[in-house]
């Protein structure tokens, strides 16, 4: 590696669930998956972030390897297809047994790449974040280096624009300027309406973007100092941790020892050795449906629209259809957030955003499964929605990517019905193999070990009819899956 232009390993946090943003992102498939801005996923933006188109970056600026990402179990297939879509090598992906909050998952990738390179550089970064202007980020790390050089762990404050109260906030030694890094006084946790006026006012406070740069052997020296119960479990997790196909599954025991605590309460308010690159070109956590509304760059009348929505005689408000299918139309609208889903509408004031995660919790408390659970269900081999589920039967869409293939498998309780609309599927059940095209159908017995293919080049879609006593997803018996997936409703 050359060190005087040393290469920065992308450290992307995918593993939090995004309440806030119900009912777009739920806990099977939060919003850092989600095309919330633009054609692109906030992870995969996060992921291109890190690599400058040519010609844009200068030429001593910094130069970042493949990402490595930290992100939960069902969603390990998802970040490498995703990441494949846009034509990005995924790099290694760590697998977090169960969510433990940021300084676990920090500190697994500090080791991680410490082990592969005692000089190694790191950037911890969440995948949820909106940064419009990725070269002049890209600079701002660069800024960074020389204080990373000399031991210091870098993170990087927002330039405030108004008296916010849903960031923290960091104090700093002296005024920002675009020299470099600027020495950390202290955290600030989240003010009242107060204080962030003060702080404004005073020019040395920057809001917490969460996002640090540091050599892995400090980020673990600091752990060792300011976190040491962190140390010992997620250490015995990495060093038991399992290959599981082109994943490292850390392990599980060990993983469960691990106190569930952030970077920021763990380490980053005890160490003294922290210092600040102001960034002032733009960023938004997207924390709530009021920072979408402003990082959709609303109209004169600020009025922000996605999807097939309408506004007449609106005001200061967010309207958002998800669904081709569904019409959302708002009239006399003034500081509302309305957001429709095929199976959930939201409808709040803007200014209570914030409380959207308490119509989650009344959703968890009632059971309903809007609550975690979209309506389209991905799987590594593509996805499937229910279209109309009765008692004793579920209409499927189930569509396979191309080269794709469902496990080998049988059911207790149900049998299937499979009917191709489009593209080719190869089916097996029991002895038997054949392909089946557009406008023929299947008829899967109760009991039968039966799998699915895509054999095309191109998205198969198929009608799914089960019937039987019991629908449920975890009625399924794996006998090979080239996934791995193991057991259960997702393995």
């Amino acid at each position: 590696m050359d060190h005087d232009n040393p290469h920065i390993v992308p450290v992307l946090l995918c593993g939090g669930s995004g309440t806030r943003l119900w009912p777009l992102s739920r806990k099977s498939y939060p919003k850092q998956f989600a095309q919330l801005l633009g054609d692109e996923t906030l992870f995969q933006q996060a992921a291109r972030r890190f690599v400058p188109a040519q010609g844009t970056d200068a030429p001593e600026a910094p130069v970042f390897d493949a990402p490595l990402v930290v992100t939960g179990s069902d969603f390990r297939f998802i970040v490498v297809e995703q990441l494949q879509q846009i034509g990005l090598d995924p790099g290694a992906v760590l697998i977090e047994p169960e969510g433990r909050n940021t300084a676990p998952a920090v500190l697994t990738a500090a080791y991680y790449l410490l082990a592969r390179d005692p000089q190694a550089i790191m950037l911890v970064a969440p995948s949820d974040h909106a940064i419009p202007d990725p070269a002049a980020f890209r600079a701002a790390v660069g800024r960074g280096l020389s204080a990373v050089r000399n031991g210091r762990i870098v993170t990087f404050g927002i330039t405030p624009d108004r008296a916010e109260t849903g960031y923290g906030y960091l104090e700093l030694a002296a005024a920002p300027d675009d020299a470099g890094a600027v020495d950390l006084v202290r955290f600030v946790e989240k003010p009242d309406a107060e204080a962030a006026r003060a702080m404004l006012a005073s020019g040395n406070f920057l809001w917490n973007a969460g996002i640090f740069l540091a050599r892995a052997a400090d980020m673990v020296q600091a752990f060792h100092t300011h976190a040491p119960e962190v140390v010992e479990p997620v250490s015995a997790a990495l060093k038991s941790a399992t290959a599981d196909l082109g994943f490292l599954r850390l392990d599980p025991r060990a993983y469960a020892k691990v106190p569930s605590i952030s970077v920021d309460y763990a380490v980053m308010e005890k160490a003294g050795n922290l210092a600040v690159v102001p960034f002032s070109d733009g960023w938004s956590d997207l924390g709530g449906w009021d920072a979408v509304w402003r990082a959709q760059d609303p109209d004169e009348q600020g009025v922000a629209l996605s999807g097939p929505a309408h506004a007449i005689g609106c005001r200061d408000s967010l309207l958002r259809a998800e669904s081709d299918a569904q019409v959302l139309i708002g009239i006399g609208l003034d500081n509302i957030i309305a957001i429709a889903m095929p199976d959930a509408v939201l409808v709040a004031r803007k200014d209570r955003a914030q409380d959207v995660k308490l119509a989650v919790d009344l959703l968890r408390r009632q059971q309903q499964t809007q609550a975690e659970m979209l309506p389209r269900d991905y799987r590594p081999w593509g996805w499937y929605e229910t279209l109309v589920l009765g008692g004793r039967f579920q209409v499927k869409r189930i569509v396979v990517n191309p080269g794709a293939s469902l496990s080998l498998q049988s059911h207790h309780h149900r049998a299937e019905h499979w009917i191709v609309v489009e593209g080719t599927a190869k089916v097996q059940i029991d002895d038997e193999t054949r392909l089946i095209t557009e406008n023929q159908s299947v008829y899967i017995p109760l009991g039968a070990v039966h799998r699915m293919e895509n054999p095309g080049k191109l998205p198969m879609v198929l009608i799914e009819v089960q019937t039987g006593s019991y629908l449920g997803e975890d009625d399924i018996i794996r006998y090979d899956d080239i996934y791995a997936r193991g057991q259960g409703a997702k393995g």
